[in-house]
C-alpha cells in the first residue's frame, strides 16, 4: 500500500480503559477512527509501522494494554493541497502569531499530515522547534500561537492553561430563536457524542461557559462576537446552538454531514478567531493581535 504522502513527525494514540474482554488493536484502531480504513490500519500493524511507548514493534498479535502509548506516522494515498495560504503576523525568538485560513488543520488530521498550519511554517520558517500552543479546529479560520524557543516554552503554555489570554470570536448564524437581551452567558456541560467527532450538551455539572454578543442583523443571519471562558471542543458551536443560531456552513452541527474530500471550499464555516491579547508571562509586556481575514457577511 504505496503512499504519496507521509506526515514528517510522528502521531500517538493512547489505548483507554477497556472493560474485558479487550479488543484487539485492529478493531480498537478501526473503531476509533471510523476515516481511516480498516486495511490501512491492518497495513500498519503488519508491517512494523506501529511502535509502543518502549519503542518495541507492536503487531496484529500485540495485546490491547490500557495506556500504551502508540506512536506512527500518518500516510495519505493521495492529499490534496488545500488552496489558501496562512500568513505570519509576528515573530521574535519566543513566540509566533499566524493567521490560519479555513479548512487548513494545525496539526496532522484525517486526510492531511503535510498539508496542515504546523508543518507549512516549519518548511517556511525553518523553525523544528515551533510548536502551537493551542490549537483551532480545520474548519475554524483565524489566529494561531506558537512557541518557538523549546526552552522557553512551558509559561505560554501555563498561560492558556489558567486562562490569562483573552480570546474573542466572530461568527455569523442564524439570528437568534430566543427574544430578548442581544448579549447572553452560556453554560452547560459539554461531553463527546456520536459519532466520536461531535460533542452535546448534556445535564451535570458546569464545565463550559461562553460570552455572547449580537453584533448586527441582516435578514435572516446575524453576527456575533463570542468570547470562550472554558476551551472545550466544539464548545462555541454548542453554545451557538442552545441559543437556536447555528453557525453558517457548520457541516458538525446541528446535523452531522461526514467530511468531504476535497472539502466545498465556497462553503467555509463562519467562525473566525478575530483577536488575542495577553501578557507576555516572560518580559511582562502587554500584547494583542488581531486576524486580518474576513467572513463572509
Amino acid at each position: 500500500m504505496p503512499a504519496t504522502s507521509t506526515a514528517p513527525t510522528p502521531s500517538y494514540v493512547t489505548l483507554p480503559k477497556q472493560e474485558r474482554p479487550y479488543p484487539s488493536l485492529l478493531d480498537y484502531l478501526d473503531r476509533h477512527f471510523p476515516f481511516v480504513a480498516r486495511d490501512v490500519w491492518q497495513h500498519r500493524l503488519q508491517s512494523g509501522k506501529i511502535t509502543d511507548e518502549t519503542g518495541a514493534v507492536v503487531g496484529l498479535d500485540t495485546p490491547y494494554r490500557i495506556n500504551a502509548r502508540l506512536r506512527y506516522f500518518r500516510e495519505i494515498s493521495h492529499e490534496y493541497p488545500i488552496p489558501f495560504q496562512e500568513k505570519i503576523l509576528f515573530q521574535n525568538d519566543v513566540i509566533l502569531v499566524a493567521d490560519k485560513p479555513h479548512f487548513l488543520p494545525v496539526t496532522p488530521s484525517g486526510n492531511y499530515v503535510n498539508e496542515c498550519l504546523l508543518h507549512r511554517l516549519k518548511r517556511r520558517t525553518g523553525l523544528e522547534h515551533l510548536v502551537p500552543v493551542h490549537r483551532l479546529d480545520r474548519e475554524t479560520a483565524g489566529l494561531v500561537l506558537f512557541t518557538v524557543d523549546e526552552a522557553q516554552r512551558r509559561p505560554w503554555f501555563d498561560l492558556f492553561r489558567y486562562g490569562g489570554i483573552e480570546k474573542t470570536y466572530e461568527a455569523i448564524a442564524a439570528r437568534p430563536a430566543v427574544a430578548g437581551p442581544r448579549e447572553w452567558l452560556i453554560e452547560s456541560r459539554i461531553e463527546r457524542g456520536e459519532p466520536w467527532l461531535r460533542f452535546r450538551n448534556v445535564e451535570g455539572e458546569i464545565n463550559a461557559r461562553s460570552r455572547i454578543r449580537l453584533i448586527e442583523e441582516r435578514g435572516e443571519l446575524a453576527r456575533y462576537e463570542l468570547e470562550p471562558i472554558t476551551g472545550k471542543t466544539h464548545q462555541l458551536r454548542l453554545h451557538m446552538g442552545l441559543l437556536g443560531a447555528h453557525m453558517v456552513g457548520d457541516r458538525f452541527y446541528p446535523d452531522f454531514q461526514p467530511p468531504e474530500d476535497p472539502p466545498n471550499y465556497e462553503n467555509p464555516l463562519q467562525l473566525l478567531a478575530k483577536h488575542l491579547a495577553f501578557t507576555d508571562p516572560v518580559t511582562g509586556e502587554p500584547m494583542s493581535f488581531t486576524s486580518e481575514l474576513q467572513l463572509n457577511w
